[in-house]
């Protein structure tokens, strides 16, 4: 039932389409990957399942052989009628919507979601903390990205791709990477490997905002990563004093990269 790179092809050329790379479009042609995704999704039967970024339908149509109630959302108005298409006859209804401002507790009908997502580049960290930030509706998220966004999604303190992104992530979910994925399974290929993240919503943030607000500890952290080579007492200099960090007893030699979220959550509560 699902596509194959013949029948992604013949789609693309019956209704005249190309990939856009304006938007960072690489379709997923290979039937086992599309598969392995939903599989690693942990959905089926009960489950309602929102896949943004449906393109032709590829990773759609794995999705509902799990047995899981699927809707789509594309942002192209290109790829609407070939993709209605492809996935109406499964009962799986189609939204014209920008995943960034689309409404979710309309589109979802204000019931619970797991996201399942194959994201271009260039909006796949925005996407991800938009939906962790404003959107408790959807609980977990399956997505499929770059390899280097996907480490940096779930990067731990002492990781070399973790940053500002890293620990935005963990203040409201768990994040790791289960997979990786070949740019052979594409069309057209991308030049680098993908990574299949797991990201799954804690029932509370990840520090008690009784203790610390939010607003001030990404405050401190974002100062902190804006001068990330830098020492603590350097890129803090004009925040934070010698006693500052005493009271929160962190090193100020020590580098951002080093520091984990309760440490950062530390800082911001003890100036």
């Amino acid at each position: 039932m699902t596509h194959t790179r013949t029948t992604i092809s013949a789609l693309l050329e019956e209704h005249g389409l190309a990939p856009s790379r304006a938007l960072g479009q690489n379709f997923v042609v290979d039937p086992n990957t599309v598969r392995r995704v939903a599989r690693l999704a942990e959905v089926g039967p009960g489950d309602r399942v929102l896949e943004i970024g449906a393109g032709l339908g590829s990773l759609t149509l794995a999705l509902v052989e799990t047995g899981a109630t699927v809707s789509a959302m594309e942002i192209d108005r290109h790829l609407l009628a070939p993709l209605r298409a492809v996935v109406e006859p499964h009962q799986v209804p189609v939204h014209h919507a920008n995943a960034l401002e689309a409404d979710y507790e309309a589109l979802l009908g204000g019931e619970t979601a797991i996201v399942v997502a194959n994201l271009p580049y260039n909006i796949a960290t925005p996407l991800v903390l938009h939906l962790l930030e404003t959107v408790p509706l959807i609980t977990r998220m399956l997505v499929m990205v770059q390899l280097e966004v996907g480490e940096r999604l779930s990067a731990h303190a002492g990781d070399k791709a973790y940053g500002a992104a890293s620990l935005r992530v963990q203040y409201f979910a768990d994040a790791r990477v289960v997979g990786k994925v070949p740019p052979s399974v594409f069309l057209p290929k991308p030049k680098v490997d993908s990574a299949l993240v797991s990201i799954v919503r804690r029932p509370n943030v990840a520090i008690d905002p009784d203790d610390v607000g939010e607003r001030e500890i990404f405050e401190v952290v974002r100062m902190a990563f804006s001068q990330r080579r830098k020492m603590l007492r350097r890129s803090l200099g004009a925040w934070a004093t010698s006693e500052t960090f005493e009271r929160a007893e962190i090193d100020a030699t020590r580098r951002p990269e080093e520091l984990t979220l309760a440490e950062f959550a530390r800082l911001a509560a003890a100036r």
